[in-house]
Order: structure tokens, then C-alpha cells, then sequence
């Protein structure tokens, strides 16, 4: 068994009927070329109970006021720049999923937060990378939203609102990388050197405070976590754990990251909760 990824057993339903929620580090297009990485996801995938429909929030798409994705099979949004014409070249026809659509807009439109549409964005690289090695068959129905915000508190709240989208076999996923700051690696080294100070320790940090559930800790984490700025010069990346705390409030202590190491000396941690 590798020894950075946790095999849980695996289930054909969820307990409780509640599906768990998860945040994911998505790598970048050369994530395919990674057989560890890739392995751990394809059997994370494995483990979970089979959703009927995937909800994800990735740290690629910022919009507001909250936006959500085609509902039905557009192509993918190939938001890179620079790496080889076979990375342009993936496809990932998931699906659309009108009906998961349609609950998110009761969920959260009001007068105070209005959902608009847009129907011809389709996946961005944060969400069909990592689905392309979970569900390489692609037939699972995938709907993307906007994040609206960077502001912890209002990804938390955005993510208590989805919450009940659990008990109808939704499975919601952060889609980031609980480090993320390319100008501070060596991206000509090899893939698994060990990481910088910075990335190690921001990750051990955030690894404690939910193993703590102190979720007023990381929602403060740009003044108490160890190399906060360094580790997120901007918090998109970091920003869908919020989403994914949110959704999991009422069970905080029932996570565990399924994945660690590190990727280019940035932390692959992703955690499941529920």
C-alpha cells in the first residue's frame, strides 16, 4: 500500500445516506503523468459511495455574483498556458446536471444573493483534472460554480447552505492545493524533492487545526498559520476548504486527509469530511 493515501472500506452507500464532502489538491495537466497521485485519486473515487452527481467548487473559477456552469455537455475550459498540445487535447463529456442546477438556485438565491447563469463555461482544469482520473468514465453527472467570494466566512456560509445537497447523493468537492505558490518552487526539479520550510510547515499547521477542529483558527489563518502569505500569496487556492468546512459544520470531527506529500514541494493534502 503507498503509504501516503489512507484506503478506507469501501461502501456502496453512504452512512447515514449522507455522502462526504472533500477537498482535493487538483495538480495542474501533468497531474496525468503522475502515477502515484493519480493512483491515490482512482482509489479514493473507489472508496467513496457512488454519487449521483458531483458538485465542485475549483480555485479556477472566482465570479460573482455566484455563477453556475453549463447543464449540459459543453467543451472544457483549457485555462493554461504554455505546456504540450496533448494536454489541450483531453476531453471529459460528463454529463450536465440540470436537476442539481436547479436545487442549487433554491438553495441559495434570495434578494441578498442572487445565482446567475453561464451556460457555456464548461470544466475548468480544477475540476476535470482530477475527475478525469476519479470517474475516467465521465458518467457522472458534474456541475461547477463560481466562487463568489474569497472571504472564509462567506465560503463556510456558502457551503452550510449546500449542505443538504449531501442527502440526495450530491458529492461536494474544493477543488485547490493546500500550498500554492509557484514562483517559490523549483518546477525544473524532480516532482517529489522535499519542500520548502514554508509549504511544510503551513501544512502541518492546517493538518493540526483540523485535526483540532478549530475552525475559528482557520478561518483566521492569514495571521496564525506559519507562512500563511508565502504558502498563499492569494487564498484561491486554499479558498474551497471553506466551502468544504461549510458543508461539513454539523459533523466537524469526522474528517481525515486521505492524501499527503507534497507535488514540486507544494502539500497534496486533501481531506475528506463525513
Amino acid at each position: 500500500m503507498d503509504p501516503t493515501v489512507t484506503t478506507a472500506t469501501t461502501t456502496s452507500t453512504a452512512p447515514g445516506g449522507r455522502m462526504p464532502v472533500l477537498y482535493l489538491g487538483h495538480g495542474a495537466p501533468p497531474l496525468a503523468d503522475d502515477p502515484l497521485w493519480t493512483r491515490q485519486l482512482a482509489g479514493w473515487a473507489a472508496d467513496l459511495p457512488r454519487p449521483e452527481a458531483v458538485l465542485i467548487v475549483s480555485a479556477h473559477w472566482e465570479e460573482a455574483p455566484l455563477t453556475v456552469g453549463a447543464t449540459t455537455t459543453v467543451p472544457l475550459v483549457y485555462d493554461f498556458w504554455g505546456f504540450p498540445e496533448r494536454y489541450y487535447q483531453v476531453r471529459y463529456p460528463a454529463p450536465g446536471a440540470p436537476r442539481l442546477a436547479e436545487d442549487v438556485r433554491k438553495l441559495l438565491r434570495s434578494p441578498a444573493t442572487p445565482v446567475h447563469d453561464e451556460p457555456e463555461r464548461g470544466l475548468d482544469h480544477g475540476a476535470y483534472v482530477p475527475l478525469v482520473e476519479m470517474y475516467p468514465e465521465a458518467d457522472v453527472p458534474v456541475l461547477q460554480i463560481s466562487m463568489p467570494t474569497l472571504d472564509p466566512r462567506g465560503l463556510v456560509d456558502l457551503g452550510r447552505r449546500l449542505a443538504p445537497l449531501r442527502d440526495q447523493g450530491v458529492l461536494i468537492v474544493g477543488s485547490g492545493f493546500m500550498t500554492h505558490n509557484l514562483r517559490a518552487v523549483d518546477l525544473g526539479r524532480e516532482p517529489d524533492y522535499a519542500p520548502p520550510t514554508w509549504s511544510s510547515e503551513f501544512d502541518d499547521w492546517v493538518e493540526r487545526a483540523l485535526s483540532a477542529q478549530d475552525v475559528d483558527a482557520l478561518l483566521d489563518f492569514r495571521h496564525k498559520a506559519p507562512a500563511a502569505r508565502t504558502a498563499h500569496p492569494r487564498t484561491e487556492h486554499f479558498a474551497p476548504l471553506f466551502v468544504a468546512l461549510g458543508a461539513a459544520l454539523d459533523r466537524p470531527e469526522e474528517q481525515r486527509s486521505v492524501i499527503d506529500g507534497y507535488w514540486y514541494g507544494l502539500s497534496k493534502r486533501s481531506v475528506q469530511f463525513g
